[in-house]
């Protein structure tokens, strides 16, 4: 790919990016729709992050896509932001303006579309929700929309989860609970369905380690993670027999927004797209 200088480039910032296969998702849409631009990969530690989006912002950039551990700065750092990085408290996009940065929350999107693609909607069911960060906000909302009755959110700091049940507890229709992560067989009995929204599993990260012995054999196993494509935790779930749904769905879904807001297009999720970036994680 040749870049002119009136190339739209943005980028996707995280800590560590090696991971991300964004720019390669975004490199798919680019080619297919003709846009003369570019996602760079913006390797940035959390002390450096206010400042390296201030660059950014400053040197022509369209805007960025931001992944672990960023979110909650990358909102707190923002001028305006829309309804759901307000409720979350998180934002995975950044937008850059003139004389403003705005940020946007599309996780919860991506979430629940990928949820809606394999699953269909929740009303009346029981949700067990691992982690409590940036991830973890933006999937109580989608869950919220899906119409789950219950969030049963576990930690391994608990008072973490306690704290979203708190913020997020009166703005949302289903019912949300905390708890420590070693109380995760007492909470998987009645699960119909378990999201990691945590970074355990990733590439270079150990796995999550929770006894799927516990699940009821109908629940279905949820994983944001998708390098790899097929954690620890989903094959296991495979293996047991379980629904699975890997994080690739989610990644495609919420990048929707973004490249429309980067490069003017709204592309769209396809097979093809899902091939491709599979073939890529599988290289």
């Amino acid at each position: 790919m040749t870049l002119t200088g009136a190339a739209k480039v943005a980028g996707v910032i995280g800590w560590p990016i090696v991971h991300s296969i964004s720019p390669t998702l975004h490199g798919y849409w680019l080619r297919e729709n003709k846009v003369d631009g570019a996602l760079v990969p913006l390797a940035v530690a959390r002390e450096n992050f206010a400042r390296v989006v201030r660059a950014l912002q400053l040197s022509g950039f369209r805007g960025a896509n931001v992944t672990l551990p960023h979110k909650e700065a990358a909102f707190a750092l923002a001028d305006q932001s829309d309804a759901a990085a307000k409720t979350a408290r998180a934002a995975n996009l950044l937008i850059f303006h003139d004389s403003h940065i705005e940020a946007r929350n599309t996780d919860m999107v991506g979430l629940r579309e990928s949820i809606r693609e394999r699953l269909g909607d929740l009303k009346g069911r029981n949700v067990v929700l691992l982690g409590a960060g940036g991830a973890a906000r933006g999937a109580i909302l989608a869950l919220d929309e899906l119409g789950a009755a219950n969030v049963h959110i576990l930690n391994r700091h608990p008072e973490k989860a306690a704290s979203l049940v708190r913020e997020l507890g009166p703005l949302v229709a289903c019912a949300l609970e905390a708890d420590d992560l070693r109380d995760w067989n007492k909470a998987a009995g009645t699960a119909h369905l378990v999201i990691n929204a945590t970074s355990a599993g990733m590439k270079g990260h150990s796995p999550l380690a929770v006894d799927l012995g516990a699940l009821c054999s109908t629940a279905s196993v949820f994983d944001i993670v998708y390098n790899p494509l097929e954690t620890h935790l989903l094959k296991d779930a495979k293996t047991r027999g379980h629904v699975i749904i890997d994080g690739l769905g989610m990644l495609m879904h919420q990048a929707v927004p973004s490249f429309e807001a980067f490069f003017g297009v709204r592309p769209k999720v396809t097979d093809g797209l899902r091939a491709f970036l599979e073939k890529s994680l599988h290289a």
